[in-house]
């Protein structure tokens, strides 16, 4: 005889609330049915369900994110890079404290190298035959970004393999939630036969039907909610032998409509904005932002970024800047309508030689124009580059009035979305400083006050 056990996962929201009421409630009409049938059922969030772009998200500091989750009758959840690194050392040791879910991260520890008490390393569940069910959780390794909150994250793949070797003996059936991306999924199916499921996030990756990796089913929902994961796995009730393995996905705009969903989500905006209409200041004229054109709030957040990492010199792109700021009151709503990026400030030091190439690259005719996707960037357009304290004069790039010394350690400003190695692949191997848990918006806020 078997059973089919069924799991439910999302991954990757980054708080797209405009597709949440139709996942809710075909999540919850899912888990109510399997219980009224008398079969298992399991739901799991792979992290990212919070992007702080989103006000209400910004306003409550992922509490929002957690009512909603609670509301949908999550079995646990894992976190993301979103989670783990855009909020504060203590917003994110409070972010689960209402939670009705287990939170499941194998690879995390405080600032005293312990773990939380908000955090399981790993959950075992019994299935409605006795079936025993291990389930490990794992998030990205951006060791950097955790060490300047406050955080300690180890290897995720040692984690791993010290879970997988407690866990095994005891359960007939591992599920990893692994918010690590698809080619550490693929390479964890290929190294632990143990692990029977692997539910992945990060990478925004699509499996419309699994895919199958030496017999370990990997399963992901894309990104933004555009789609439902399930998997159906039959266990053998006297055996628990794994039988079985299927998976598919369910398109977010295909699910049953439902009553006011418009509404419903406009309300979230609208709760999210009210809550940030705290006023920090009031200018006595317009600073307004063009994308292509030298215009004055990019600089001022330019030179504010300057002051604030204590460097010699800084640049950003102009499109960072969603839109300008209107004579008088000034609200937090206003910062994160025009700087909603998840984005902090970060400060390299660099010979002279190596800055002058940076900077050359800055002037690429392309980039203007190009439409940036990822790296926190929650904008539309790359827009042109502005300076602070860096002029060019007679074909000499230099760093206040003098030029550029070869030899010379200076120390750059910039925003951290241009040290993944994306456009600039020389800052990768600098040594960095990054400004955590501040974002841009925090940065002009500070400025602006002044």
């Amino acid at each position: 005889m078997r059973e089919t056990i069924h799991i439910y996962h999302t991954n990757d929201l980054h708080s797209h609330l405009e597709h949440w009421p139709r996942i809710r409630d075909f999540l919850k009409r899912r888990k109510q049915q399997h219980e009224k049938d008398g079969e298992t059922v399991y739901v799991f969030d792979i992290g990212d369900h919070i992007d702080r772009w989103h006000p209400l998200s910004e306003a409550t500091l992922g509490l929002g994110n957690v009512e909603l989750l609670n509301e949908v009758g999550y079995d646990a959840v894992t976190i993301g890079n979103n989670e783990g690194i855009t909020l504060d050392y203590d917003d994110l040791n409070n972010l689960y404290k209402e939670a009705e879910f287990d939170v499941i991260v194998g690879n995390l520890l405080d600032r005293s190298s312990k773990r939380p008490n908000w955090i399981d390393t790993h959950r075992i569940y019994e299935s409605r035959n006795g079936g025993k069910v291990g389930v490990i959780g794992l998030t990205a390794y951006f060791k950097p970004f955790y060490q300047a909150l406050g955080w300690n994250v180890t290897s995720p793949l040692e984690e791993l393999k010290r879970l997988v070797h407690e866990l095994h003996p005891q359960v007939d059936m591992i599920i990893l939630l692994s918010h690590l991306g698809i080619r550490d999924d693929e390479m964890i199916g290929e190294q632990f036969p143990e692990i029977d499921v692997i539910l992945g996030a990060h990478t925004h990756h699509v499996l419309p039907e699994g895919k199958l990796v030496k017999g370990t089913m990997l399963g992901a929902a894309g990104k933004y909610g555009h789609y439902v994961g399930h998997m159906a796995i039959e266990m053998d009730t006297v055996t628990k032998q794994i039988a079985g393995k299927k998976a598919r996905l369910y398109k977010q705009h295909e699910l049953p409509s439902v009553d006011g969903e418009e509404e419903e989500t406009l309300s979230w905006n609208r709760k999210g904005e009210r809550l940030l209409e705290q006023e920090i200041t009031r200018l006595k004229a317009p600073l307004p932002v063009d994308w292509f054109h030298a215009s004055p709030l990019p600089y001022r957040l330019c030179a504010a970024l300057v002051e604030w990492c204590g460097a010699d010199c800084g640049f950003l792109n102009a499109g960072l800047l969603m839109s300008g700021l209107h004579e008088g009151a000034v609200t937090k709503q206003d910062l994160h309508r025009i700087l909603p990026h998840p984005i902090n400030p970060c400060l390299i030091r660099m010979k002279g030689s190596e800055l002058k190439e940076i900077i050359k690259q800055t002037l690429n005719e392309d980039w203007p124009n190009l439409e940036v996707k990822g790296l926190g960037f929650r904008g539309k357009v790359m827009g042109t580059f502005v300076y602070c304290n860096i002029h060019f004069h007679n074909h000499e790039i230099l760093i206040g009035d003098s030029p550029i010394e070869p030899l010379r350690m200076y120390k750059l400003a910039l925003p951290d979305m241009f040290t993944f190695g994306h456009f600039f692949p020389d800052l990768q191997r600098l040594e960095k400083k990054y400004f955590m848990p501040e974002f841009l918006r925090d940065v002009l806020e500070w400025k602006l006050k002044q």
